[in-house]
């Protein structure tokens, strides 16, 4: 099994939910909390896909960006190579991780050409110039874009191709790990496959490691080796792809799934009842308010990860 690039360890982000005021602080009223991300221990490994699938606002975001280290844990550690992520190592951590963001026409300057978008994160390197514009032209031929697309600006783009730049990006500085965040939501199918594609032919090329955000466990299905279920700020469960959509067991994967038509059902049963507030979670499972099989265990105390089968999962049912 390979080895870890990225670890955490009981990772917390907690975001005050208003503003505290002169008056809160002289009083020391405690502000109401948002949990986005609660106790979370994750590994993802060398040369894997792993997939972070659930519904909007479950932390996956959030989680990402802690990853990345562009947001600071209010509890827990992150390891990246073994090494904990500090103060003083974060910078050198960075640029071995790159981000996809979702919208690429907001990720990328607007006034910047594609080739000075493309090898920004080369600019502290010490190759030559002659260097980069062989590494320029070598990543632009890689994500499908022709070498005259150098001087173009992301309004001269099609949506799928300033995707493949924002992709050009994130692979020009060969990082450890790319964090791909719902990287083909705001795409049309056709070029949405076109992406995924290019993807997965990038990953059996140079063997990165990708942190696939997306709410379509569809799409984790086609891309990733594993799959991790979040939920209201935590994981609940987490094994290989094909293990977790053929036979999920957490009632919110199941949920999931059948939320995504196929050829055998063709109709949509989204999860029922309403995703909950992270400033006020409910009691024992985060789950139990919407779970056709809970019990009274369940309203009470929150489940340890169970191992069924290659799969961890928590849920009382496993016991």
């Amino acid at each position: 099994m390979a080895d870890p690039i990225v670890e955490t360890r009981g990772l917390k982000k907690y975001f005050s939910a208003s503003k505290r005021s002169i008056g809160d602080a002289i009083l020391r009223r405690q502000m109401p909390t948002v949990k986005a991300v609660d106790n979370i221990n994750l590994q993802i490994r060398e040369g894997e896909v792993l997939a972070l699938v659930g519904e909007s606002g479950s932390g996956k975001t959030t989680l990402g960006r802690l990853i990345a280290t562009l947001e600071t844990p209010s509890e827990g550690e992150v390891y990246f190579l073994g090494q904990k992520v500090t103060k003083q190592n974060r910078a050198a951590i960075r640029r071995q991780i790159q981000i996809v963001f979702q919208n690429p026409y907001e990720s990328l300057d607007p006034r910047a050409t594609v080739k000075g978008i493309v090898t920004e994160p080369l600019l502290r390197s010490k190759l030559s110039r002659n260097t980069k514009n062989a590494t320029f032209k070598t990543v632009l031929e890689a994500v499908g874009l022709p070498n005259n697309f150098a001087e173009r600006r992301p309004k001269d783009l099609s949506g799928g191709q300033r995707q493949r730049v924002a992709v050009a990006r994130a692979i020009i500085s060969y990082p450890k790990l790319i964090i791909l965040d719902e990287p083909t939501s705001a795409l049309d199918a056709s070029v949405q496959s076109q992406v995924l594609n290019l993807l997965v032919d990038l990953r059996n090329e140079f063997n990165f490691s990708y942190l696939f955000i997306t709410h379509n466990i569809s799409i984790a299905r086609f891309i990733s080796d594993r799959v991790a279920t979040m939920y209201a700020g935590q994981i609940i469960e987490l094994g290989p792809t094909l293990k977790v959509i053929d036979t999920p067991k957490h009632p919110y994967t199941q949920a999931l799934l059948k939320s995504v038509p196929t050829l055998e059902t063709k109709e949509f049963q989204p999860p029922t009842g309403e995703v909950p507030s992270l400033v006020n979670l409910p009691a024992g499972c985060r789950y139990n308010p919407r779970c056709p099989y809970v019990m009274d265990i369940c309203r009470s105390e929150y489940p340890e990860m169970f191992s069924v089968e290659d799969d961890d999962v928590a849920c009382w049912l496993y016991k």
